[in-house]
């Protein structure tokens, strides 16, 4: 039988736009005279989709819409989504610092929260002295906080300034003392906001073997927002994605993961404009071309295709190095390439000049890939670069010609042959 720790039921948060965050008076005493009367509250009958890329049109967003989801006791449930999808009001709620528009939250237990840098720290109060203050306002005893101090300063790694005022601590140092007292004090339900991106390698590494020792060893829940997905795959048991304040996907964290670079991840014809007077050259466009030299962006595992970079120059240029970079779904660096490599160097006319790279039988999983592409002189000194800008997806193929789809093709035959040829 399942333990259920955490029950969320139709949450919804709706917030005014504009300078009143909540609501005008009238409209407060439009509620309340609903209220008295028994009706359901006018206002939650109206209200735009949490899209901030779009013009408003309505007085009142959805942060969020109708959530449901259920946590068992021991799970790392992973929250992920884009900048604006709600995951930081999710967790407001569930750390009651606001409440819902509707909906219910039922939970059993302490609930700790890292919602932002330094929550909870009196900026005059010393770094031991907040540990007391942190721990109390988490629930616990004078007593129970004294029995893991000495553990907590040990793994905060701020040993040398425990009794200086935290307002002299940087950012790193406040979310290490912050994060050790919220483990440390062995919550219930841990909930933890894209904090440790402040942090160092090092204490990021170590703070999530601490999470897997709290949920694997002593069997409390973790709620984990990153946009890390090295992280979330290596922590998250499984994974929730939001998008416009509305659960997509619930389920199998990298099919999650999957789910959330799939958003907006195809990019069919990238265009920019760079400002000629900053830059005197500058990467105009991208894109893949078939042999037909027609336009795509899903490619199945073994074709052959052309990438066609745009580039506008002020003045000729003779001695351009190109470097490209294929990353996947969690960011890691699949292939590098370069000219330089062949001991070749491009060069650029005033105006704009296209420069095709013909790629023989592309060998990688099915999957969304991104685009890396950096523009040099030989003497180093640096010129554009476009970073993840461009995405595109591949397909299972029939690499081998055998009939059957590629399962098996690796990054690795991609290095040993030469496929890439400028």
């Amino acid at each position: 039988m399942s333990n259920i720790i955490l029950s969320v039921s139709n949450i919804s948060k709706q917030y005014r736009l504009g300078l009143v965050g909540t609501g005008t008076l009238s409209h407060d005493l439009n509620r309340w005279w609903y209220a008295i009367r028994g009706k359901e509250d006018p206002f939650l009958k109206v209200g735009g989709v949490n899209d901030r890329s779009q013009k408003a049109t309505s007085d009142y967003v959805w942060a969020l819409k109708n959530i449901d989801f259920k946590v068992e006791q021991g799970e790392v449930l992973g929250i992920i989504g884009k900048n604006g999808a709600g995951k930081s009001t999710l967790l407001k709620i569930l750390s009651r610092v606001t409440s819902p528009s509707t909906g219910e939250i039922k939970t059993k237990g302490k609930i700790a929260s890292l919602l932002e840098v330094g929550t909870g720290f009196h900026p005059e109060l010393t770094g031991l002295e907040n540990i007391y203050l942190n721990g109390a306002i988490l629930g616990m005893t004078k007593a129970e906080i004294k029995s893991k101090e000495d553990e907590i300063i040990e793994f905060s790694g701020c040993k040398m300034y425990i009794d200086t005022p935290v307002k002299r601590y940087s950012s790193g140092m406040r979310v290490r003392l912050a994060f050790a007292v919220a483990a440390f004090l062995e919550p219930d339900i841990l909930v933890i906001d894209e904090v440790l991106a402040v942090g160092d390698a090092e204490f990021q590494k170590k703070a999530i073997g601490k999470m897997q020792d709290i949920s694997k060893g002593d069997g409390r829940t973790v709620l984990f927002v990153s946009h890390n997905m090295v992280a979330v795959q290596n922590l998250c048991s499984r994974c929730i994605v939001l998008e416009n304040g509305e659960i997509i996907k619930d389920g199998d964290t990298q099919e999650a993961i999957n789910t959330y670079l799939s958003i907006g991840a195809i990019t069919s014809n990238f265009k920019r404009v760079v400002d000629h007077e900053v830059k005197n050259v500058y990467i105009h466009d991208i894109q893949l071309l078939n042999d037909k030299n027609e336009m795509f962006n899903i490619i199945k595992s073994g074709d052959d295709f052309n990438l066609v970079i745009g580039v506008k120059s002020k003045k000729q240029v003779d001695n351009i190095i190109v470097e490209l970079g294929v990353d996947g779904s969690n960011g890691e660096r699949l292939v590098y390439l370069s000219n330089q490599l062949i001991e070749r160097v491009i060069g650029l006319l005033p105006g704009e000049n296209k420069i095709k790279l013909q790629i023989k039988k592309f060998p990688f999983l099915p999957g969304d890939y991104a685009l890396a592409i950096n523009l040099k002189e030989t003497n180093g000194a640096k010129l554009d670069n476009v970073k993840n800008e461009f995405r595109f997806r591949v397909e299972g193929g029939d690499f081998f010609n055998t009939g059957k789809l590629n399962v098996k093709s690796r990054g690795k035959y991609l290095l040993e042959h030469d496929i890439f040829k400028i």
